[in-house]
């Protein structure tokens, strides 16, 4: 993993896995039991994301994932050779596989399913198995999901402050 002092993530737990060509970049908090594995493609992860407890990022054959800025992937979610644009969440047991694309804004509620090479458009809501768009989402929801970002930043930094 090659990191800059300006593209330093912010915390990494100390059981977070972080395996092959995974690429971070500034302010990422990813936590624990997370499992960031590039081994046959990359992983890039965006400024002010945040993987939490038990999430599988993974790729595929020549598939990398790649999540934007401002992402919150959620428990036990699993990422596989997918595309994350920026301000999104993926919900807490959440599927996105490969080939997918989840664009700006949207929001894979928890426990759905995103199928393989299925692009969604910015400002979608998706529930179920497999995932429907349900709703289309105002523009304004970039402001809560950067919220839930900047409030793990800031859990990242008491963590970091109590074991330190």
């Amino acid at each position: 993993m090659e990191e800059t002092k300006e593209n330093e993530p912010l915390f990494i737990a100390e059981s977070a896995r972080i395996i092959g060509d995974v690429r971070i970049e500034k302010n990422v908090n990813i936590w624990y039991g997370a499992v960031l594995r590039g081994d046959v493609a990359f992983i890039k992860i965006g400024e002010n994301t945040n993987i939490q407890d038990n999430a599988v990022i993974h790729v595929d054959h020549n598939l990398p994932s790649i999540i934007g800025a401002n992402v919150t992937i959620g428990h036990s979610a699993i990422v596989h050779g997918a595309k994350i644009d920026s301000f999104c969440l993926i919900g807490m047991g959440a599927i996105v596989l490969s080939g997918a694309e989840i664009g700006r804004g949207s929001i894979i509620g928890a426990g759905a399913l995103v199928k393989e090479s299925e692009k969604i458009p910015p400002f979608s809501l998706v529930v179920g198995v497999p995932g429907k768009i349900v709703k289309k989402l105002d523009k304004s929801i970039i402001v809560d999901i950067k919220r839930s970002a900047e409030e793990y930043i800031e859990l990242a930094k008491r963590r970091i402050d109590e074991n330190s």
